[in-house]
């Protein structure tokens, strides 16, 4: 955002920031949240702890004193991440238009060396492959017109987990065991519903959809799920329920395996060969209007079923054939009811894409990926305050859509959100006449941020 642009909108910003840290410690603590959130705000090519500092004030003496300030929230301070991201949820449950689903995904950051806490020659989709990174498990709420992330967890490959003293170095509690990735998203969604967050659907690609244990614990937490499969998972052809065979006199172990007569399981594409195909559209956007081809069927799964338990329950099968394609290459499996049409199966498992666009703004505009620290308080910290400088930005396009024309301020130049409808009737007062917030000036560090 530019400066005038944050001039604009005085009120709603004070009392956003406030409402998230309130009670997070001493006042200088609270204040330099505030700054490190307007540092990750207002534009620069770099949002690392230096660069934003020297944005935030006026004078390289002035610099300094808010970098160290800065330093210390982060990197050494003990404020309590799951509090704000807690608020943060329930405060974008609550106000942004038409929420609808969790989506879980990961994201890569590029790292040199070794001392990084997390980093490792690992894969990420982000980057293409195997690449020397950190890995990042994040939790978000999806509408069709807003997203935003309400957690995210650093993922510990086994060579850290299994070397204590590496661990301690970079400041991992003792408490933080091996989890892979689907652990981790489900203990973020765990954590959401603790805090009151609505339960929503889950939308998740095949990184995580490809684990039936991932998708029963989806059904036990009472949630539905629409996730993305790889297309050699097997399934029983639609229609056929499969039983085990009734026990028989003869001696040995009795029959575990279930077995439909005359058929036997087949393989996603094999499914998707024999399906009737439509053409479906599911949104309107820059590049026009959203079209592909899909089929949906109900179905059974068939594969790593535990002994003396029935094949999955029946559940929907959506496949793509995307144009250009030979054969259909996209797969889904859902929970949501019988009832539910092959456009809103369409709709909900293309609503997916709102976290791509969210890494995109929060490493593109945010700085999420521009954490310079090694330790694993100075990660997390960094990524919850740039959750909350993103969700700042999505709660302002919901309530003013860019669209709109731009109201503009007493001088008649254009403030930098537009006018609407649902808020015409409010005034957006101004910053003050410096850049930096009303408590942002020049303080001695004798207290400290404890």
């Amino acid at each position: 955002m530019r400066p005038r642009e944050l001039k604009c909108l005085d009120k709603e910003w004070t009392e956003y920031v406030e409402s998230l840290r309130a009670g997070l410690g001493r006042p200088e603590r609270r204040r330099a949240m505030g700054w490190y959130v307007q540092g990750l705000l207002l534009e620069g090519e770099r949002k690392s702890v230096q660069p934003m500092a020297a944005r935030l004030v006026e004078t390289e003496i002035e610099a300094e004193a808010m970098r160290q300030r800065l330093q210390q929230c982060v990197v050494v301070s003990d404020w309590n991440d799951d509090l704000v991201r807690a608020r943060l949820a329930q405060r974008l449950d609550r106000e942004l238009p038409g929420v609808e689903a969790f989506v879980i995904d990961d994201t890569g950051f590029p790292k040199k060396g070794t001392h990084s806490v997390g980093v490792a020659r690992q894969y990420s989709g982000t980057l293409g492959g195997v690449e020397n990174c950190q890995v990042a498990t994040s939790l978000h709420l999806a509408a069709e017109g807003g997203s935003a992330c309400i957690g995210m967890q650093m993922y510990l490959p086994k060579e850290w987990t299994e070397d204590p003293k590496r661990c301690h170095q970079v400041g991992v509690p003792k408490s933080i065991p091996f989890r892979t990735k689907p652990t981790i998203a489900l203990d973020l969604l765990d954590r959401a519903l603790e805090h009151g967050i609505r339960k929503h659907l889950v939308l998740a690609d095949a990184g995580y959809g490809d684990s039936r244990e991932f998708r029963t614990q989806i059904r036990t937490r009472g949630l539905h799920y629409l996730v993305a499969v790889a297309g050699s998972h097997t399934v029983w052809p639609p229609g056929v329920s499969p039983k085990r065979p009734p026990r028989t006199k003869r001696s040995g172990r009795p029959a575990t395996r279930y077995r439909a007569e005359g058929v036997e399981p087949q393989t996603l594409q094999e499914t998707a060969a024999s399906l009737e195909f439509q053409q479906v559209s599911w949104r309107a956007g820059s590049r026009g209007t959203q079209t592909s081809w899909f089929a949906a069927v109900r179905l059974r799964s068939a594969e790593k079923h535990p002994k003396k338990q029935a094949p999955g329950e029946e559940e929907w099968l959506l496949c793509e054939w995307p144009a250009g394609k030979e054969e259909p290459s996209k797969f889904y499996f859902s929970s949501l009811p019988p009832s539910s049409s092959l456009h809103k199966l369409v709709r909900l498992a293309k609503l997916r894409w709102r976290v791509e666009r969210d890494y995109q703004e929060l490493k593109q505009e945010i700085g999420l990926d521009h954490w310079e620290g090694r330790n694993w308080r100075g990660f997390h910290h960094h990524v919850t305050l740039c959750a909350v400088a993103h969700a700042f930005l999505v709660l302002r396009r919901a309530i003013f859509p860019p669209q709109l024309p731009r109201k503009l301020d007493t001088s008649g130049r254009s403030c930098g959100a537009p006018a609407s409808p649902r808020a015409s009737h409010r005034e957006m007062p101004m910053l003050s006449t410096n850049l930096r917030s009303r408590d942002t000036t020049s303080r001695t560090l004798e207290n400290g941020i404890k």
